[in-house]
């Protein structure tokens, strides 16, 4: 069977497993922010139509001005571009045919794009339940290495790794002569975050790159950066494309900045929603992750294969995230995300029958 590569894609999904759209479904599988775009970017949209006829600033200008002063950090250390994933491929092109580390289980984009640039693939996987980060275990791999990848907080756990055990990480690897590729797509969902960008000017190994995606709801418009020493995005900036980011993206991508209000009131709602969600699967004697974030993943102990829960899950409307293709998952866990208050109370109405017909073992 051929699972879709992402989440979001319901049709596709249902499609692959041979059964019907229902007419009413809750799309768990995509997880960006469940309170939508900021509403600054509703109030503002008809004014980017005057825009549209314009080329867009192929140095994103004035983007970059504000993310630099946001971070304080200096503009030639940014690379505006179109969604994470494509600063991922950019980096992967960098490293082509070079050796790269991969801590698994994480984003599949890294092993593809990597896969592409006919790199030597090191995989170093976490072991479940806890997924623990261990530096002197990873040690071994770091060995002859030109990249690492860690997305922290990790997609898809949700677990926040220590800042102590990431800079360790940072350090170890430039004594190897090796680059860190930080991947920080969800770390303004994080109430309590120890930022590296400051790190930028002291770890010339160090490459970091930010979603504005996930926390503003704006996948349909795809907007990231990336932010490095500014020989490596002169480097990086040869191997993009022109105009890789439209004038749409770039104006929404100024007002989103604006939006600290709006963060504050998204990390309230998911800490309290994930607090609630949490309690009830502990509960229902469910196994999730101790997720920092607005996802988690979750198995039910009593079921070897998920692939029952999976299926139970959609027939009754309630889309998850498969795993099949997270190395070092295989399956064996189904990710959500967090969504409206009355969406995750339908989720939690299904798994209460679920349980009903798959009780706790005594």
């Amino acid at each position: 069977m051929k699972w879709p590569s992402h989440g979001s894609n319901p049709r596709y999904l249902y499609e692959a497993m041979g059964l019907s759209l229902p007419k009413e479904y809750v799309d768990f599988s995509a997880n960006i922010n469940p309170l939508g775009p900021p509403p600054l970017l509703k109030e503002k949209w008809m004014a980017f139509y005057q825009d549209i006829h314009v080329y867009p600033d192929p140095f994103a200008s004035g983007l970059k001005e504000r993310i630099a002063k946001k971070e304080q950090i200096l503009d030639e250390s940014i690379l505006i571009g179109n969604g994470g994933a494509e600063l991922i491929a950019l980096v992967a092109r960098r490293f082509s045919g070079k050796r790269v580390v991969i801590i698994q289980p994480t984003f599949s984009e890294y092993e593809k794009n990597c896969r592409v640039n006919q790199c030597e693939i090191v995989y170093h996987t976490l072991e479940e339940p806890e997924f623990e980060l261990n530096v002197a275990e990873l040690q071994s791999s770091l060995i002859g290495a030109d990249a690492l990848f860690i997305c922290n907080p990790n997609n898809p756990t949700g677990i926040q790794y220590p800042a102590a055990s990431i800079h360790a990480i940072i350090e170890a690897c430039k004594e190897q002569n090796c680059s860190v590729v930080l991947d920080e797509a969800f770390y303004d969902f994080l109430i309590d975050y120890h930022s590296f960008l400051p790190y930028i000017n002291q770890y010339s190994n160090l490459i970091i790159i930010r979603s504005m995606t996930k926390m503003f709801a704006i996948p349909g418009i795809r907007l990231g950066y990336l932010v490095a020493e500014p020989s490596v995005i002169e480097q990086l900036s040869e191997l993009q494309s022109h105009w890789s980011t439209n004038t749409i993206a770039l104006l929404t991508g100024e007002l989103c900045l604006q939006e600290e209000l709006f963060i504050k009131e998204t990390q309230d709602y998911i800490f309290h929603e994930r607090e609630r969600l949490l309690n009830f699967y502990q509960k229902q004697n469910f196994v999730v992750t101790p997720s920092d974030v607005n996802f988690y993943l979750l198995r039910d102990p009593y079921i070897f294969d998920q692939f029952e829960l999976f299926e139970f899950l959609l027939h009754n409307g309630m889309i998850p995230r498969h795993t099949f293709n997270f190395p070092g998952l295989e399956g064996k866990w189904l990710r959500f995300a967090i969504k409206s208050s009355n969406e995750n109370d339908r989720l939690l109405e299904v798994f209460t029958k679920w349980r009903k017909h798959h009780p706790l073992s005594s």
